[in-house]
C-alpha cells in the first residue's frame, strides 16, 4: 500500500471553524474524534452521509449533535415498515376557503434529515429519498418543490442480519456520498459516558458554532480546492483498476469519483491545505467507496475491506 505523508511546510492551520465544530461534537460523542472528522467532511463536501452500526451506539445523536452545531434546521424521520412516500414529502390538502388544493410540506422540508433506521421501511418509502437526495427538490402531484439550502440527508441503518430490515438497493446507496461505522468506545470514553451527564442534557445546552450561510461559504471554499493534473491521473487510475480487475462485479461509476474528489478536497481543507494530496484520496477512500463495492462471483470471500485494499494499491504516479 503505498502513502505518502503532507509536508510540513506547506501545512497550513486548519479551519478555526471547522476545529471549533469538532471540539464541540467531542463533548458529546467521546472517543470519536475520527468518525466526527469523516462526517464533517461529508457535509463540507455536500454529501449525504450513511451510519451503519448497532443500536445504541450514538448514531442518532451523531446525526442531532451535527445539525446543533452546524446552526441547521433538524427534523428526525423514523422509518418503519408501514411508512408511505407521502408521510416523508407532504400532501395536498383541498382547501374550502380558496376552492383548491394546498400542499402542506412534509418533515423532508429541512436542511438536515434524520432519515432513521432507514432500511426498516420498504423500498417503496426509501425511494421518496432519491429525488430529494439527487436533485434537492421534490415532485408530487406533478409539482415540484425546492428543497431549503443547504440540505443534507443523515441515515442511520441497522445492520441487515437483524429483523425487519429492507436492504437499500444499489441506486440508494450510491446516492451517499460516504458510509461510516461508529463502534463500541474504549474504557476510558465509556467510563466518561457512564459518570458523565446524560448526552441528551447535555445536548439542549450546546451553542451553534456555525450559520448555514457560513457551512455554505466553507462548502464552496472546499470545491476551490486546487486538484493537479497528476492527482487525476491517480484518480482515473483507481477507477481504471475497478473496472477493469476481475476482483469486483462492477467499477466504480463516475459518480463516486466525483465523490472521492470532493471527499478528499473537503478532507485537504480540514487538514489546513489548499490542495489535494494522494494521501487525501487515500484517507476518505473507505467510506466512499465500502458501500459500492461488490465482489465477482468467483471472489465471494472478499469483504469490502479487502476491496478497499486492493484500491490502495494503485500506485500514485
Amino acid at each position: 500500500m503505498q502513502r505518502l505523508a503532507a509536508s510540513s511546510a506547506i501545512q497550513k492551520a486548519p479551519d478555526s471553524s471547522l476545529e471549533k465544530v469538532v471540539d464541540t461534537v467531542k463533548e458529546i460523542i467521546l472517543g470519536k474524534e475520527e468518525v466526527i472528522r469523516l462526517a464533517l467532511t461529508c457535509i463540507v463536501a455536500r454529501g449525504h452521509l450513511l451510519i451503519e452500526d448497532l443500536p445504541g451506539v450514538g448514531k442518532t445523536t451523531l446525526a442531532h449533535v451535527l445539525a446543533k452545531v452546524l446552526g441547521l434546521q433538524f427534523q428526525r424521520i423514523q422509518f418503519t415498515s408501514d411508512m408511505l412516500p407521502a408521510d416523508i414529502l407532504g400532501v395536498s390538502v383541498y382547501d374550502q376557503d380558496n376552492a383548491g388544493f394546498k400542499f402542506h410540506p412534509g418533515p423532508i422540508f429541512a436542511q438536515l434529515i434524520l432519515a432513521d433506521e432507514v432500511n426498516r421501511a420498504t423500498p417503496k418509502a426509501q425511494s421518496a429519498l432519491l429525488e430529494a437526495m439527487e436533485e434537492y427538490q421534490v415532485t408530487t402531484e406533478g409539482e415540484t418543490h425546492a428543497l431549503p439550502k443547504p440540505f443534507f440527508v443523515i441515515a442511520t441503518q441497522n445492520p441487515t442480519t437483524q429483523v425487519g430490515t429492507f436492504p437499500l438497493p444499489e441506486s440508494q446507496l450510491d446516492r451517499f456520498l460516504m458510509r461510516l461505522e461508529i463502534g463500541y468506545p474504549d474504557q476510558q470514553a465509556e467510563r466518561a459516558l457512564l459518570k458523565g451527564r446524560d448526552r441528551r442534557e447535555m445536548l439542549k445546552d450546546l451553542p451553534p458554532c456555525l450559520t448555514p450561510e457560513a457551512l455554505i461559504a466553507i462548502q464552496a471554499q472546499a470545491a476551490g480546492i486546487r486538484v493537479s493534473s497528476a492527482l487525476v491521473d491517480y484518480l482515473q487510475s483507481i477507477l481504471e483498476f475497478s473496472r477493469q480487475s476481475p476482483l469486483y462485479r462492477n467499477g466504480l461509476s463516475p459518480r463516486a469519483g466525483l465523490g472521492l474528489l470532493h471527499s478528499a478536497q473537503a478532507w485537504a481543507l480540514m487538514n489546513g491545505r489548499n490542495h489535494v494530496l494522494p494521501e487525501d484520496i487515500q484517507r476518505v477512500m473507505p467510506c466512499v467507496v465500502n458501500h459500492r463495492l461488490r465482489p465477482a462471483a468467483d471472489h465471494g470471500s472478499q469483504t469490502t475491506a479487502d476491496l478497499t485494499e486492493h484500491l490502495l494499491t494503485v500506485p500514485v504516479p
